[in-house]
Order: structure tokens, then C-alpha cells, then sequence
């Protein structure tokens, strides 16, 4: 059963996105995810396999990204 994960993140443009992209999809739990560069929290939704948002936070700082938890 997918869980939603959501963060707000300073991912912001089309750049941001292609540069996060290769550690995001390294993460094996993770379904499927998107980024709303519209929004001024910049959301980051994603849809894992597992209940542990663990994983995306640290491939998303890996990348170079800042990352919270939305609750």
C-alpha cells in the first residue's frame, strides 16, 4: 500500500528538478513524486512503498536541496 509523503523544499525551477531527478529515482521505495514550483513551499509529494519519508530526505539533501517534513 503506497503511503504520500509531503515536503516543502527549495526546489524551484526546471534546473533544480533535473538536478535532484537522478537521486530521487535512486531511491528504490519511491512510487512516484513530483515537485510544485508554484507553490512558495515548493512541494515535494511523493508516493512510497513504505511508511519511511527517511530515505527522500536524504536524497533530496544529497543533492544539494533543502528539505522539511510537512505534517
Amino acid at each position: 500500500m503506497s503511503k504520500t509523503h509531503k515536503f516543502a523544499t527549495n526546489i524551484n525551477c526546471g534546473g533544480c528538478i533535473a538536478k535532484v531527478t537522478p537521486f530521487i529515482n535512486a531511491v528504490e521505495v519511491i512510487e512516484t513524486w513530483s515537485v510544485d514550483t508554484t507553490n512558495p513551499q515548493k512541494i515535494l509529494t511523493v508516493q512510497t512503498a513504505t511508511d519511511s519519508p527517511e530515505q527522500v530526505v536524504e536524497a533530496v539533501k544529497k543533492a544539494g536541496f533543502k528539505i522539511e517534513p510537512l505534517s
